[in-house]
């Protein structure tokens, strides 16, 4: 798998990563919404996170498979001055037709390296309760450390818990 970390963000990329959202939503990954969207549905939520991207002032890791193919994305997001030591990832995305291959397990240690590199001192992130997420990065070494207990309602009558993890990188 190869990485990228400071993209031109190209239109032609933008689509790739709306596609990616897209396809990874409905398919029933927790990435913002549940399924189905539609691609407007998508487009509208990543075009701010681009142009915080764009911006700089949050970053993007972008992960390709053997043929050049978008296949897994995560954003580090930038909180504010006092917690500039450390980031937040959000949307951590492998497109379902590579699932199985690791592709998870190697985008994850990146972003790990890649905050390694940058200063960071921890990485944090939030994953949605009834999914078994947080064994994936439990096993990663990111600990929980709250949960905030039927936050997330999906539809009426399923609300779900969201469960805050940290990584240590210091």
């Amino acid at each position: 798998m190869r990485f990228e970390t400071e993209p031109n963000l190209t239109e032609s990329l933008k689509e790739e990563i709306v596609d990616l959202w897209l396809q990874v939503t409905n398919a029933g990954g927790a990435v913002g919404f549940v399924a189905p969207v539609t691609r407007d549905d998508v487009a509208a939520v990543a075009a701010p996170a681009l142009a915080r991207i764009a911006s700089g002032e949050d970053q993007i890791l972008l992960g390709y498979d053997e043929d050049g193919q978008l296949v897994a994305m995560l954003i580090f997001v930038y909180g504010f001055k006092l917690t500039a030591h450390w980031r937040t990832v959000k949307r951590v995305m492998v497109h379902p037709q590579t699932q199985g291959r690791g592709y998870g397990l190697l985008l994850m240690r990146e972003a790990e390296d890649v905050a390694r590199s940058m200063g960071w001192e921890g990485l944090f992130l939030t994953v949605r309760g009834g999914l078994g997420l947080e064994r994936f990065y439990a096993a990663l070494g990111y600990k929980e450390v709250g949960r905030l207990p039927g936050a997330l309602r999906l539809a009426p009558g399923d609300d779900r818990d969201e469960i805050l993890m940290w990584l240590p990188l210091s």
